[in-house]
């Protein structure tokens, strides 16, 4: 049957008859225990891919199973098979996309005594997985840049239009010596040229000062992304709204050049990247989810970042259907 035998039918005499294989003794052993009368054993799937064997059982010798009943439940068994099958398929590339997109997420640096986390977090059903990176990487004056961004879809196309912007915006901002915007107005200018991602939005932030010493300012811009949300260490919570400029891949013309926005970062104070999974919960708004964050981010605020990351994902509800980056920096205390 599992190498692609016919379906079976089996009445009172076929069930009592000596197995010829260990497998048909266990078989009639499971028979024998239930009481059949009369038996019916279909492929689950077709001839080219079976994944099990489905068995009824009829205990009534006067009503048995018959040929319009074998025929019955082997349409059922095709069906099933199917679904089984699509099932496997469909977590085969799930992994395959997690895992694409966990080994495409680069290192942290760690310059002088700024400290960097992330985490990456798959939807929980679903092939949601693929569209959401962070990034930080220092640049060639010696700056640190840092990424959140998210690429519409959730599957292997999104794992591969990240990979694509993620490597196109490295590139641009390594030696760019202007704003913040003015690189994600080339990289919006070069996303329908070289990539296959059709829509995006992204935060790229920039770290200017000594990362020992400081002091430390911070110029961003926000492509459609939420906003970035730094805590400092007297228990302020603040999202940097501004610098706020269109999504990549919106039209043409509609939007002029990029906002960029810039902001001194405080001793000790800890920046906060994140994509929109972690506070965008169906059947809530977005600003009771930014409110929450707000709230459970503070109460984490004096914890490492490797709790912080791990924990604030963990507080917030349930119910998201949407995979999570997060990327966090913390600032030396004086």
């Amino acid at each position: 049957m599992l190498n692609g035998a016919d379906p079976v039918l089996q009445r009172e005499a076929d069930v009592a008859a000596p197995a010829s294989s260990a497998l048909a003794t266990v078989h009639s052993g499971f028979l024998r225990a239930a009481g059949a009368a009369s038996a019916v054993t279909v492929p689950l799937g077709s001839g080219r891919q079976v994944t099990g064997a489905l068995t009824l059982v009829r205990t009534d010798p006067a009503h048995p199973f018959d040929a319009d009943d074998l025929t019955v439940v082997s349409d059922i068994g095709r069906r099933v098979g199917l679904v089984i099958d699509n099932a496997r398929r469909f977590g085969r590339q799930r992994a395959v996309a997690e895992a694409m997109q966990r080994n495409l997420l680069a290192p942290l640096p760690q310059p002088g005594r700024l400290r960097l986390a992330a985490r990456y977090q798959p939807a929980p059903a679903g092939s949601q997985v693929g569209g959401d990176w962070y990034d930080a990487f220092e640049r060639k004056d010696g700056t640190l840049a840092l990424v959140i961004g998210d690429v519409v879809g959730h599957d292997l196309t999104a794992a591969a239009g990240m990979a694509q912007l993620h490597g196109i915006l490295r590139s641009l901002a390594w030696d760019h010596s202007g704003p913040p915007g003015a690189v994600v107005d080339r990289l919006d200018d070069a996303m329908p040229a070289i990539t296959t991602v059709p829509m995006a939005t992204l935060v790229l932030a920039l770290l200017e000062g000594d990362p020992h010493t400081g002091p430390w300012t911070l110029r961003w811009t926000s492509a459609g992304h939420p906003p970035p949300l730094l805590l400092t260490r007297d228990g302020q919570a603040q999202y940097l709204e501004a610098g706020q400029g269109l999504l990549l891949g919106a039209p043409p013309g509609t939007g002029g050049s990029r906002p960029s926005a810039a902001q001194s970062l405080p001793p000790g104070s800890t920046l906060l990247l994140y994509t929109d999974g972690l506070i965008e919960i169906p059947g809530s708004d977005l600003d009771t989810g930014l409110a929450r964050l707000r709230r459970h981010a503070l109460a984490l605020a004096h914890e490492s970042l490797d709790t912080l990351c791990d924990q604030l994902p963990a507080r917030m509800p349930p119910g998201s259907t949407d995979d999570v980056a997060l990327l966090a920096l913390r600032l030396p205390s004086p």
